[in-house]
């Protein structure tokens, strides 16, 4: 199955040459659109002029930050690819990535959403995740199964995108609602299993990261969704989110009406407990 990946980028150009190095290193096979986001530094100019790779179909210059929706929706709604993926400019992907991605739709009828594992592989709580039913199987290949998942490193089938409709605009609309729409509509979203990683640079616990302290958080919360969507000013808080998210990933169930309806409701309130206990507010 043919694949084509849009990479996003805005600004910080020390990840975004590392991303797009380390995807291009690989021999795997797909369409690669570049698009940025109106970046102010030197992003827009090393992505015209500092890369040349034939596997790239198009190099998109945004006047304004049309956010990932944007760059997904002219893409996706462009190709004819029968896979779709996007590549965040602060992920470092596992080679081979988009081939065991891609056999697993080719072999899951249903398969929705399946990314790469974003946390470090250490830090995977593989009891947790049986105790909760969620690593299951499907046609010879195993998901760690959730309703949503990140937003980077993943692929699945234009014909969805196609069912679902293209994703709402805006710079600040994250994937998660479209992902539990998607498995709400009876599809397989979650990360392939045994994990593929791909290291998130964002992560405090990577060695690339550019979120080393309170000062460093404070200076690159506009250009970074994780800290400009969850309103974390300091590294308190980035811990803190970090561990509540980890938590529903092992902990909470899989099903995707858990988090719709009055299920969704009490859970927020549960949610909202857990923060005032772990300082995140």
């Amino acid at each position: 199955m043919n694949i084509a990946i849009v990479v996003v980028t805005h600004n910080r150009l020390e990840y975004t040459e590392k991303t797009i190095e380390r995807l291009l290193a690989s021999e795997e096979a797909f369409d690669l659109y570049l698009w940025d986001n109106a970046s102010k530094d030197e992003t827009a100019d090393y992505l015209k002029d500092g890369i040349k790779d034939p596997r790239i179909k198009e190099v998109i210059i945004s006047k304004e930050n049309l956010g990932q929706t944007g760059a997904m929706n002219y893409v996706w709604s462009k190709t004819k690819a029968e896979l779709v993926g996007k590549l965040d400019n602060d992920c470092l992907v596992t080679a081979g990535w988009t081939r065991t991605l891609a056999k697993a739709h080719e072999d899951i009828e249903r398969l929705g959403a399946v990314a790469c594992w974003h946390y470090p592989l250490g830090e995977f709580d593989e009891k947790a995740a049986r105790k909760a039913g969620k690593i299951q199987s499907f046609e010879g290949h195993q998901i760690f199964r959730h309703p949503w998942v990140c937003g980077s490193g993943f692929i699945m089938k234009r014909r969805t995108y196609e069912e679902f409709g293209p994703w709402k605009k805006g710079c600040d609309v994250g994937t998660t609602y479209y992902f539990l729409k998607m498995a709400l509509g009876g599809y397989i979203n979650g990360w392939y299993y045994p994990l593929i990683l791909q290291e998130h640079m964002d992560d405090p616990k990577s060695k690339h990261t550019l979120l080393t302290n309170d000062e460093s958080v404070r200076r690159l919360h506009d250009v970074t969704y994780s800290l400009r969507t969850n309103n974390i000013w300091d590294m308190k808080r980035r811990w803190a989110r970090r561990r509540v998210v980890l938590n529903n990933l092992f902990n909470d169930p899989w099903e995707a009406e858990y988090y719709v309806g009055w299920r969704a409701k009490l859970r927020r309130i549960k949610n909202r407990v857990k923060k005032i206990l772990l300082g995140v507010y």
